[in-house]
């Protein structure tokens, strides 16, 4: 590999160009707006004024959702999961599993379910 790629590679990496991309080619394909470019334009800005605490960060998840993907995890209704299976979902939404304060004996609720995942979102994006 040439010194300029390998160049280019680190810079991409360490202003975590790849994930931002992955982030936003994923909110556009849920969304599927009728015009992209502005709503790529209006995502950046939101994130942008999230990072400035002006705004939220957008969410490819709303609480529908994510109550949608608990149900499948819970799947003989208890009304919890495994830390196991939130380290599963985290990992399937592409957020961090890293720092993680349950431990394997914790059952987590719909409740703590939404609060932790929406807070991972929000650290996923505050780094961009």
């Amino acid at each position: 590999m040439a010194a300029g790629e390998q160049e280019a590679r680190r810079y991409l990496q360490r202003h975590r160009i790849p994930e931002l991309l992955h982030r936003l080619a994923a909110l556009l394909l849920y969304h599927r707006p009728e015009r992209p470019r502005e709503f790529l334009i209006r995502t950046l800005e939101r994130v942008k004024a999230g990072k400035r605490a002006e705004g939220e960060y957008p969410y490819l998840m709303d609480e529908a959702n994510l109550a949608a993907m608990f149900g499948l995890l819970d799947v003989v209704g208890q009304g919890h999961i495994t830390p196991a299976q939130y380290r599963e979902a985290l990992k399937t939404l592409g957020l961090s599993t890293e720092d993680l304060q349950f431990g394997d004996d914790v059952n987590i609720t719909l409740a703590v379910f939404k609060e932790e995942v929406k807070k991972k979102m929000l650290e996923s994006w505050a780094v961009y």
